[in-house]
């Protein structure tokens, strides 16, 4: 009985792969030294710039400079000054450099904050389904490109290519325009807002009133969207999310008129101002307020709990039943961006805007900013994949009963609030802190008595707690079984 020599031609694959086992081994030995010298000069490499940029930063040398990434205005300032000094005459006593420095900036500001929002829209949908997976015990998409992140492109595609229907007897023009429109008011609410100290596309100082109204223009699309599809099933959707829209903005104009007491500006980079200098969110000295504008602008920009075009009761999908391709993909995307916009808003007025207690001078603004913002978005999510959708009843009941009369209460104890502070000099700071304290305890308290006002008790019903995800290992133990 012979023995075949492993490195001969008759070995086989199994032998050939057990003897090329101490090559490949003693390859990636050396690979993984060579790896490691390469990262060790690449971490030493970056601990020396991270303290170079960090002495140059507490040098003060970048304060001010174009080249300041910390804080884009200073480079938009720049190129604004430079292109004024163009002095050739146009017409009107205007030069060339005068509309250079208008418009080109104009344009750089709005293509930057169209791009965030756009990029935002590409991987929103994909961010959200995925981390709805996870809290229902799913995988999420997962096929189109690697971990599914294709996925949005895919679906946009595939609506794309549908056919957009018309109903019979439906006004063309009104039908076609709600899909447009509605991402008129998503884009422009983004102007006043403040990314960063001299990071402003549209600082006037009525900027709060500017939100409210912008953010008003919606319910205009959705009513329009209704009526012009024909169709009685649309028409009703469309009014009871009026209906809704126009009920939950007025508590949105008493928390923001909360603010205003509190900051004494309508501006929005003073508000984000004021919370900076006296080292407060207004989250936690009003939480009343903070907690009824988040809430109210899930009806706003229809997110769960408060989805109600989508809900059951509607049978339909409520006002935009009618549309198709991508007319409904754009009724879908908006939603997208709203929920990143509130993000923002709420960031902007109740949680510092682009400033972190002072870590604004080190880490730029704006990313603070969408930071705070995507977080925003993530509490959406989990929203959305926790809590039960209202009735409209319930919804409306909780707006005029509750929300309403509640929040002119609170506007009431703000002010007085504020006027404790004006008559106030040097110990300030000490009268903050009892607020806080003074505020968050009558805002449980409301929330406790409005709870069981409505019937809920805690004590009585002890919910039994998940135990296929707690115990059994959730996904995991899914795969496994499936």
């Amino acid at each position: 009985m012979t023995v075949k020599n492993p490195s001969s031609s008759s070995a086989t694959p199994m032998n050939r792969q057990i003897a090329a086992r101490p090559t490949l081994l003693g390859f990636v030995q050396n690979f993984s030294i060579r790896t490691k010298l390469v990262l060790s000069f690449l971490g030493l490499f970056t601990l020396i710039a991270n303290g170079l940029m960090a002495f140059i930063v507490i040098d003060g040398r970048l304060d001010g400079k174009w080249y300041d990434i910390r804080d884009l205005g200073y480079s938009i300032e720049f190129l604004r000054t430079k292109l004024a000094s163009n002095n050739h005459e146009l017409i009107l006593g205007y030069t060339f450099g005068d509309v250079l420095s208008y418009w080109i900036p104009a344009l750089i500001g709005a293509v930057g904050i169209l791009s965030f929002l756009g990029g935002f829209l590409l991987i929103g949908s994909w961010i959200e389904r995925r981390l709805l997976a996870r809290f229902q015990i799913r995988t999420g998409p997962n096929r189109v490109g690697p971990y599914g992140l294709l996925q949005p492109i895919a679906d946009a595609l595939k609506l794309m290519q549908k056919e957009v229907l018309i109903p019979i007897g439906a006004d063309k023009m009104l039908f076609f325009l709600p899909p447009i429109l509605v991402f008129i008011p998503a884009m422009l609410t983004w102007g006043p807002i403040p990314w960063s100290a001299n990071m402003s596309y549209l600082d006037i100082n009525v900027g709060l009133l500017y939100v409210i109204s912008i953010t008003s223009l919606s319910v205009l699309a959705v009513w329009m969207a209704g009526w012009a599809s024909n169709n009685h099933y649309a028409l009703l959707g469309s009014m009871r999310t009026v209906a809704m829209m126009v009920s939950y903005e007025i508590p949105i104009g008493l928390s923001l008129l909360s603010v205003v007491l509190m900051t004494g500006s309508l501006r929005l980079s003073s508000i984000v101002n004021w919370q900076a200098e006296h080292y407060l969110w207004l989250a936690l000295i009003m939480p009343f307020a903070f907690f009824t504008f988040f809430f109210s602008s899930t009806a706003e920009i229809n997110r769960t709990p408060n989805d109600i075009a989508e809900a059951e009761s509607e049978i339909v999908a409520g006002f935009h039943t009618e549309y198709s391709g991508m007319k409904a993909g754009l009724f879908l995307a908006v939603e997208l961006g709203n929920a990143l916009l509130t993000g923002a808003l709420v960031a902007t007025f109740f949680l510092g805007g682009y400033t972190l207690f002072g870590l604004e001078n080190w880490i730029p603004g704006y990313l603070i900013l969408a930071g705070k913002a995507t977080l925003g978005y993530f509490f959406f999510i989990w929203l959305r994949g926790t809590l039960p959708r209202f009735r409209i009843d319930q919804l409306m009941s909780f707006a005029w009963k509750y929300l309403i009369p509640l929040s002119i209460a609170h506007v009431l104890l703000i002010a007085i609030e504020v006027s404790i502070v004006a008559r106030l000099e040097n110990i300030e700071w000490l009268v903050y802190i009892l607020f806080v304290v003074f505020n968050l305890l009558i805002t449980l308290y409301a929330v406790r008595a409005w709870a069981r006002t409505i019937g809920y008790t805690p004590e009585i019903e002890n919910p039994q707690p998940p135990i296929f995800a707690k115990q059994m290992g959730g996904i995991k133990a899914a795969r496994n079984i499936g």
